[in-house]
């Protein structure tokens, strides 16, 4: 019987653990860590949104990083396999808003638990806290691997699931693109994305916390072209902005200088419309301040800012705001503008771009062009998606063909 031995416990290696498993293979998963799927536990802010529910054929819009070569992964374990793999193991999902679907408890834990006891039932010899150090090799193929301990374990074929650089405390260190490195694979700089991104402006430590729904937000270059343009969630921090929209945009301010974040605080209405709005506001309250006269309009904490940048007196009444002085009030509302002065540490991101480069990779079925026994899978690949699910039905999709092709 085959022994396959996978590397890393996270969705990716457990998914193939259990595919390769499938073929009648002997499989042995290694984890460093002292329990399988550390980062998993925090994604989605431990609510673990594991795949979307959208048609397969769209998740590739949806995949800045390398799209075309996730085909055949995404197609031999689509979406849809992965939540009727779930429900088989009888863990209810549930679909939300920008559909994406999550467990129904809303607890990462879960989702590790269902894929812990397949495992186990799968006979899978799982090896805890269990580092390797080293890959041995002769002629272009593996034929064991050395723990940290001096322990060597020796096996067929071997599937690498290390991921990247993201959350380092939980695992994701860059040692198996430290290894990828040392058999022969180069590798595609790792650089963080789906990040929060950094401002300029330190007024914006007067709004940090607030979160603002149904907001659209535009990242455009210095000539004003629109590189990424998304509507929904986000929030303002102490050193600039994060939240979903923020996050799947931070990809394009990589490398980039002189960007600018412009957030349309009223999307929904256009100019014209916003500014009946606004006199409506300014009819209710005509005999007020102007300072006490946007809280219909805007959320109480922003209202200080968006009147320091109006250049209109707070204490002027109302009904002596010029009609200049109003449309220059909705240029704002509607044209919230930052200065992007980079992206937070790659220590910080959601994921990495960069990895293994996908030319060395076979696509169909994952195999190392370099050596012939090994096999890739997850976030070690140079691949990349926004959020929404998608990344994690990468990790599920590469980790299933991974395994699978092991015959």
């Amino acid at each position: 019987m085959p022994v396959v031995i996978v590397i890393g416990g996270g969705p990716a290696g457990m998914m193939a653990a259990i595919s390769a498993s499938n073929n009648n293979n002997k499989v042995i998963l290694i984890e460093k860590n002292e329990k399988l799927g550390k980062k998993l536990f925090i994604t989605g802010k431990g609510r673990c949104n594991i795949t979307n529910a959208k048609d397969i054929s769209e998740f590739f819009d949806y995949i800045p990083g390398n799209a075309n070569f996730l085909y055949s992964a995404l197609y031999s374990f689509t979406n849809q396999d992965t939540i009727n793999f779930f429900n088989n193991l009888g863990l209810k999902l549930k679909l939300e808003r920008g559909d994406r679907i999550f467990p129904f408890s809303d607890k990462s834990s879960d989702v590790i638990s269902t894929l812990e006891k397949e495992l186990i039932k799968k006979h899978i010899n799982i090896l805890l806290n269990s580092k390797v150090n080293k890959f041995n090799t002769a002629n272009n193929k593996i034929n064991s691997i050395q723990l940290e301990d001096g322990k060597i374990i020796k096996g067929d074929y071997f599937i690498l699931c290390t991921g990247g650089l993201s959350y380092p405390q939980t695992g994701s260190t860059g040692d198996g693109l430290k290894f990828a490195k040392k058999l022969g694979h180069s590798i595609i700089e790792p650089k963080p994305a789906l990040v929060p991104i950094e401002v300029e402006e330190n007024w914006i430590k007067d709004i940090q916390g607030l979160s603002l729904k149904n907001v659209e937000l535009s990242i455009k270059d210095n000539k004003n072209k629109c590189l990424y343009n998304a509507f929904g969630e986000m929030i303002f921090t102490h050193f600039g902005i994060s939240g979903p929209i923020v996050l799947s945009g931070s990809r394009l301010v990589n490398n980039r200088i002189n960007l600018k974040a412009v957030i349309n605080l009223k999307p929904a209405l256009n100019f014209e419309e916003l500014d009946k709005r606004i006199q409506k506001d300014f009819m209710k309250y005509s005999n007020k301040m102007f300072k006490n006269s946007l809280g219909d309009l805007l959320p109480k904490k922003l209202i200080n800012t968006i009147i320091k940048l109006s250049n209109i007196d707070e204490n002027k009444k109302v009904n002596l705001i010029t009609k200049e002085e109003r449309k220059n009030l909705i240029k704002i509302i509607q044209n919230f503008q930052l200065n992007i002065k980079g992206l937070r540490p790659i220590e910080e991101a959601i994921i990495t771009a960069g990895g293994i480069n996908t030319k060395e990779i076979n696509p169909s079925n994952l195999n190392s062009k370099i050596i012939s026994n090994l096999y890739f899978a997850g976030e070690i690949i140079d691949v990349d998606a926004y959020t929404g699910g998608f990344n994690i039905q990468i990790a599920l999709s590469t980790g299933y063909l991974a395994g699978n092709s092991i015959i």
